[in-house]
């Protein structure tokens, strides 16, 4: 949703007759479209940084100009020097990730599939496993003399001391092997008329009973398979610390067409013909499926207990509100519409004859999806998070596994949908109680709750993100925009009364990583104008930050960037204040009068107007370059963007392009009134979700702007994916009316000045079919001479 097309830009800048840009724009040093699209040209930031074990060092990774490798490079936090790990050396160098031991001096890792163990003291590492096999989901077992990890659908544990590798589970998708004796009748009969038959099926039973007994008595044998049965899928598998049991979470087997990306519950995939290929023959390949087209099911948690070689089946129906549904009244609604639908098409009946009475249809099963889970330290408590396939709730819930009992210890509600970020949630110190971000105030905020209690720790009209628990379990390191929704900025909470205490003072988009000390700070810090940098700060409010890195390039740090103003438009909508990027041209005058264009975001759910570093980069770059063309250019954060909390965010449902469109009429309006904009020469552009605003834009409000181009849009929400859609307008079937009313395919008749579709062909996110059905629609329509297409054979997203 981040992608840009070179010769799009190049179109769009050329296109500059339709808006009339005066031709005395200032003069600036050269700025081209190559060099906007030049991928290297920025530079290369660096990515994934972690500390070393001492603290002393930090590691970083950069991707390699014009390739998709990445070298890994080590900086002194004291000296500043900065070292690149030789190829030789980066199997040994140290890791980030994995999990610490209690006492936080040994850490389990991963790297490239194989477990490592790192030791107090630089440079102390011992890789454990060698393997062409993937390991995964290290632990340290209760005692911390083992280590257990994954290895395909079987757990091990490895003793650190004497190196014996020991056989904890082995989860099969088959039935059990074990002949039962046979059912039914003529069973029975044999058994009961044949005495050899009898003996028979007692000495198998026999073998079977001393192999499961031997299996658990003698310590050097291998403990007995757990057959899950032939049409399950395995979802996730976890071992507690204890080493006691494991959690299983089980679905039906899918189909090879069926698929389950984005979160949809199944569905039959897309097909998309790949036209330029090595071999020279059209090639065609499997990409989502459409929304609503999977059948939703609950998966079967069970608990198995290695001890007593018992399963408990957890029923996740008992979370409060799980059996109701939310969506009943549309159901119904949907359901009369359609028979409404059929009584008028039908052909009149035969005199006489009685019609027949439609049976009675109830609304179906709720279905319910398992996010995560995590086990206490101790393995003596599981924590879930479930979520409603309808998007309407999510629960936390607490697991005894001794007993199975399920403890409800949380639930958010939203007649909308409940988020898909602020889902984060973990183990405070006690083991017993759990931490977790809600937004049932309005704004993602952090909470403390166990059985029976409850806190909420931070408050007020401001997003908390991505916390990290201190570990002496007194605090909590915090993301935040309390200062302004586009500055994020490093916060210090309070576990015990939720006080919140600023670190940083940047000004820009900041994230951090505590140093293993949790003495100091490892910042990546980014400002409107600059791409993301390494800093060293203190972890003492307002401390001074040291940079550790300057990769950008000489040549982009020379230019002249236009710096786009942060501010808030007041809405007229009754949205309170939309906040924009503006880009003014240099020597903007109050006598002048100026073009315009609006930039739509595409992503839907994503924050454009900030103080930081933004995703579309080049995009930032190109409005450098119409601005000094003369154009105004305004970067609107309309309603559904984040960072703005829940009700910002929850607008859209059931009416996509509908509360959007009215923020850029607003956006139009201040433009004409505050920047000496001419209202006859307003273009618009996006591309996505941006693309798909576009359309709504044209076909909506076609006296609103002079052009638009379209970039790879969404023309027909019933074309896109499932996990996005349906949380927005359900699904088809259960909401056709909100896919009507927010679908631009449907308004296309609107269409009334001049548009420019793009799209790449092979876009496996929204499908070329997208546009190609939308071509169709305004050719059926007479529009063919206000619209022109450019497609992209080899472009994906």
């Amino acid at each position: 949703m981040q992608r840009s097309h070179p010769p799009l830009l190049a179109r769009l800048a050329a296109g500059a007759a339709l808006l009339a840009v005066p031709a005395s724009a200032p003069a600036a040093e050269p700025l081209t479209i190559p060099a906007i699209m030049a991928r290297d040209w920025i530079g290369t930031p660096p990515e994934r940084p972690y500390w070393s074990e001492d603290g002393k060092s930090v590691y970083f990774e950069r991707r390699r100009p014009g390739s998709e490798l990445t070298d890994l490079y080590r900086v002194e936090v004291g000296s500043g020097v900065t070292t690149r790990i030789e190829e030789s050396a980066r199997g040994m160098a140290e890791a980030p990730g994995g999990v610490l031991s209690r006492d936080r001096r040994r850490r389990l890792f991963l790297r490239r599939g194989d477990l490592f163990l790192a030791g107090p003291g630089r440079g102390k590492m011992r890789q454990l496993t060698r393997t062409d096999a993937e390991e995964s989901a290290p632990l340290f077992l209760a005692g911390e003399r083992r280590a257990a990890f994954r290895q395909g659908n079987r757990f091990y544990a490895l003793d650190l001391e004497e190196g014996t590798l020991a056989e904890l589970a082995d989860l099969r998708l088959e039935e059990d092997p074990a002949p039962a004796p046979a059912a039914g009748f003529l069973g029975e009969q044999q058994r009961r008329l044949f005495a050899s038959v009898r003996d028979a099926v007692a000495r198998r039973e026999e073998a079977a009973e001393a192999d499961r007994r031997s299996r658990a008595e003698d310590p050097t044998r291998a403990p007995a398979p757990w057959y899950l049965g032939k049409d399950q899928e395995l979802l996730e598998a976890a071992l507690a610390p204890s080493g006691r049991h494991v959690v299983v979470v089980l679905g039906p087997k899918r189909g090879e067409r069926e698929a389950e990306p984005d979160g949809a519950p199944g569905g039959v995939e897309e097909s998309m013909p790949v036209w330029v290929t090595e071999s020279g023959y059209l090639e065609v390949r499997k990409v989502r499926p459409k929304v609503g087209t999977g059948e939703a099911t609950t998966p079967t948690v069970a608990l198995l207990d290695l001890a007593t070689r018992e399963r408990r089946d957890l029923d996740l129906a008992l979370l409060p509100g799980a059996q109701e549904d939310p969506l009943a009244s549309l159901r119904a609604a949907a359901r009369a519409a359609q028979a409404a639908s059929h009584a008028t098409q039908e052909p009149a009946k035969e005199p006489g004859k009685a019609a027949q009475a439609e049976p009675a249809q109830s609304s179906p099963e709720r279905a319910l999806r398992l996010d995560a889970l995590a086990w206490n330290e101790a393995g003596t408590l599981l924590a879930l998070q479930v979520t409603a396939h309808d998007h309407k709730d999510r629960w936390l819930a607490l697991v005894d596994p001794a007993t199975g009992a399920l403890t409800p210890v949380d639930r958010q509600r939203d007649a909308a949908w409940v988020g898909w970020r602020f889902d984060d949630f973990g183990w405070m110190r006690d083991g017993a109680s759990l931490w977790f971000l809600s937004e049932e105030s309005g704004f993602s905020h952090l909470y403390v709750a166990g059985a029976g209690s409850r806190r909420q720790l931070t408050r007020g009209p401001f997003e908390v993100d991505r916390p990290q628990l201190a570990r002496d379990g007194a605090s909590f390191l915090v993301e935040a925009n309390r200062e302004a929704p586009g500055i994020v900025e490093i916060y210090r909470v309070s576990a015990a009364d939720g006080a919140m205490t600023r670190l940083t003072t940047f000004g820009g988009h900041a994230r951090a990583l505590p140093s293993p000390d949790e003495k100091q700070l490892l910042l990546t810090l980014s400002s409107v104008t600059g791409p993301p940098e390494l800093y060293v700060q203190p972890g003492r409010p307002a401390a001074a930050a040291k940079r550790l890195t300057t990769t950008v390039s000489p040549e982009f740090a020379a230019v002249d960037w236009v710096r786009p103003e942060v501010l808030p438009i007041p809405s007229r909508h009754g949205a309170g204040e939309i906040w924009a990027r503006l880009y003014t041209p240099p020597g903007w005058s109050e006598t002048g009068r100026y073009p315009a264009v609006l930039f739509v975001h595409g992503a839907g759910y994503l924050q454009n107007a900030h103080q930081g570093w933004s995703s579309y980069f080049r995009e930032f770059m190109f409005h450098t370059l119409l601005a000094r063309r003369g154009y105004v250019v305004l970067d609107l954060d309309y309603r559904a963007s984040a960072g703005y909390g829940r009700d910002w965010r929850t607008a859209i449902y059931r009416q996509m392009g509908t509360p959007e469109l009215e923020d850029l009429e607003d956006g139009v309006a201040w433009l004409v009134e505050q920047k000496r904009v001419d209202p006859a020469r307003i273009g618009v552009y996006g591309g996505s979700y941006g693309g798909f605003l576009t359309l709504m834009a044209l076909f909506k409000r076609p006296e609103l702007f002079a052009a638009g181009a379209a970039l790879r849009p969404v023309t027909d929400w019933a074309h896109y994916n499932h996990g996005y859609t349906s949380a927005i307008l359900n699904t088809p079937e259960v909401d056709p009316e909100a896919y009507r009313a927010s679908s631009p395919i449907e308004l296309a008749e609107g269409l009334a000045r001049p548009l420019l579709l793009c799209h790449g062909m092979v876009d496996d996110n929204v499908v070329f079919q997208d546009t190609v059905r939308l071509v169709q629609r305004l050719i059926e329509l007479g529009k063919t001479e206000l619209f022109e297409t450019a497609i992209y054979p080899v472009e994906p997203h």
